[in-house]
């Protein structure tokens, strides 16, 4: 079943400042969250992506968003930096993965099952497109680095996602 995703164009995103391509299909998916309210409407979530590019631009100095896609509670996808683009989510592993943000703060909330069902079909798209392994590995970013972050609720949810098939 396919994926519907929000483009960068019709979420309004800023114009990277430099795009750095994957040298080969991504072989990790790194899952986050973007400890920030789970917005309410796509208006909202819209507003929340935007923000959050901003701030990662402007304040981290990053040359995009971090995030090569972020999920909204609805299950909806926004395209962050998408396929093939080495993403800024986690440092020292991002030139073999995609970065994927949950929209929320998953400590204290728990993923929607529309979102989860949403990131599985993100990836069994990837792989079918040949931007993904299809034996790639799954990490919650606090595998990779000193973070709480996807967030408890949202790590214990991480084996639900850990194959496409």
């Amino acid at each position: 079943m396919a994926v519907n995703i929000v483009s960068r164009a019709q979420w309004g995103a800023l114009t990277p400042r430099n795009i750095d391509k994957l040298n080969s299909p991504a072989r990790r998916v790194i899952i986050h969250h973007t400890a920030t309210r789970s917005s309410k409407t796509q208006a909202e979530s819209i507003s929340d992506v935007r923000s959050i590019q901003r701030h990662h631009m402007e304040n981290r100095h990053f040359d995009d968003i971090g995030y090569n896609f972020l999920l909204a509670l609805d299950g909806t996808v926004y395209e962050g930096r998408g396929w093939g683009v080495v993403g800024a989510h986690t440092k020292g592993h991002n030139s073999d993965s995609v970065g994927i943000a949950f929209m929320g703060n998953f400590t204290s909330e728990s993923p929607s099952s529309e979102a989860l069902t949403s990131v599985k079909r993100l990836l069994e798209a990837g792989v079918s497109q040949g931007f993904l392994l299809s034996e790639f590995l799954l990490f919650g970013h606090r595998d990779l680095g000193s973070t709480e972050c996807p967030g408890v609720n949202l790590y214990s949810a991480l084996p639900q996602l850990s194959s496409t098939k």
